[in-house]
């Protein structure tokens, strides 16, 4: 028996009217969005090629943009399944290109780790990758849309970081929410794409899974160095470290546990596992009172560093709660129903190759639908992935009927 998974009821009634004959139905109450202002073309190319050299040195060239951009914030409601689907709102961000026509392709775009509340696709200006996915894929006439996800943006949520069905929520009903938007600004969605990078290549795996399980078709997803499996992720940045680590990756684990301590309320999981001195600044970085340039002065350069030992200990024989709910909420192991791509670097400091390609075998081993390791190449760290695999994925998508 198929398992039904929840939805924003508000968004899902108005949804409905969309498939019927007749002008659209007004905007409920649910969804509201402003306008933030527009890219023109020249802005958009500048994105493309001095500020993406000021985000990464690492050599790319993207091809101009044909065509301007309108933003619109976007607020919707939503739920929290895992605390009894409990209601709330969230936010994000919809791209409309500035074209004729009015039925075009959509790209969800699901982004990567930040250490505020405010590096988020609602406000572009303060997150460069989202600036690039509109600058490649809207100024080249797709619709190009982002969840904030739950505790970002404006939700007042805790953070949600890497909480399973919450993310995946909040993704779905951000795409219901950008339909109800397109349809008022009178255009049609038409092929669902997604795209993630680092903590939003897990997200888009999470909400593939979740689209696929309610046939909600999706064209294509290609996501860029991809935690799939957050235990083994774990596992290795304890006990096997690398001199190639990243100096922010301690920031990574405390957020997951606080979130966790939270969201599948398991009180006193952050002060059991972050040794005591480090707990406070731990504690603040999550509550985005201050940034990662701060506590960096404050919190151990290594994972292991930042973990009480017997804590840490327990990750071998996932001997705890925790540590079980992080085997749950593995990101790859189902058949798939979309064709995937997995972006890799050599050098990536975050995300080692094994782990970034762990689905491309497990779909071949299950018959499930292609699924192909792409290299991005022997430069290619942790940004350098990302900027290959948006310069890929939008020819790719190209070439399956996009545009």
């Amino acid at each position: 028996m198929k398992r039904i998974l929840p939805l924003c009821l508000p968004l899902l009634l108005c949804l409905s009217s969309l498939a019927q004959a007749g002008p659209p139905a007004p905007l409920p109450a649910s969804v509201r969005y402003e306008h933030l202002g527009d890219y023109t073309v020249e802005r958009l190319n500048k994105i493309l090629t001095e500020e993406v050299a000021a985000f990464s040195p690492f050599a790319i060239r993207y091809p101009p943009a044909k065509n301007g951009v309108s933003l619109y914030k976007v607020v919707y409601e939503t739920v929290i399944p895992e605390l009894g689907n409990k209601p709330t709102t969230a936010s994000g961000l919809v791209a409309v290109p500035q074209v004729a026509q009015k039925t075009l392709p959509v790209v969800s775009y699901q982004h990567g780790t930040v250490f505020t509340k405010t590096a988020v696709p609602s406000r572009p200006e303060e997150s460069m990758e989202t600036r690039l996915l509109i600058a490649r894929f809207a100024g080249q006439g797709y619709v190009v849309i982002g969840a904030d996800y739950l505790g970002k943006g404006d939700s007042p949520e805790p953070d949600s970081y890497m909480v399973k069905d919450a993310t995946a929520q909040a993704c779905l009903d951000m795409y219901f929410a950008s339909r109800l938007v397109c349809a008022d600004l009178g255009l049609t969605q038409q092929g669902l794409f997604l795209s993630g990078w680092s903590q939003g290549a897990w997200a888009t795996m999470q909400f593939r899974h979740k689209l696929e399980a309610l046939d909600i078709p999706v064209t294509a997803a290609a996501t860029a160095s991809t935690p799939c499996d957050l235990y083994l992720l774990l596992t290795r940045w304890l006990n096997n470290p690398t001199s190639l680590d990243a100096a922010w990756l301690p920031g990574t684990p405390l957020l997951f546990l606080f979130a966790y301590e939270r969201y599948y309320e398991l009180p006193g999981l952050s002060r059991a596992a972050i040794k005591e001195a480090y707990w406070p600044t731990a504690n603040d970085l999550y509550e985005n009172r201050i940034g990662w340039e701060e506590a960096s002065k404050t919190l151990p350069p290594t994972v292991g560093g930042l973990l009480r030992p017997e804590f840490a200990g327990q990750s071998s024989m996932a001997a705890s709660r925790f540590y079980r709910r992080l085997q749950d909420n593995q990101a790859y192991r189902w058949r798939y129903k979309t064709p995937s791509r997995y972006y890799y670097g050599k050098i990536d400091e975050v995300m080692p190759p094994y782990v970034a390609t762990l689905p491309v075998d497990y779909q071949r081993a299950v018959a499930g639908a292609p699924a192909e390791a792409v290299y991005a190449g022997d430069n290619a760290d942790h940004r350098g992935t990302f900027l290959f695999g948006v310069l890929d994925q939008k020819d790719w998508f190209d070439s399956l009927g996009a545009r």
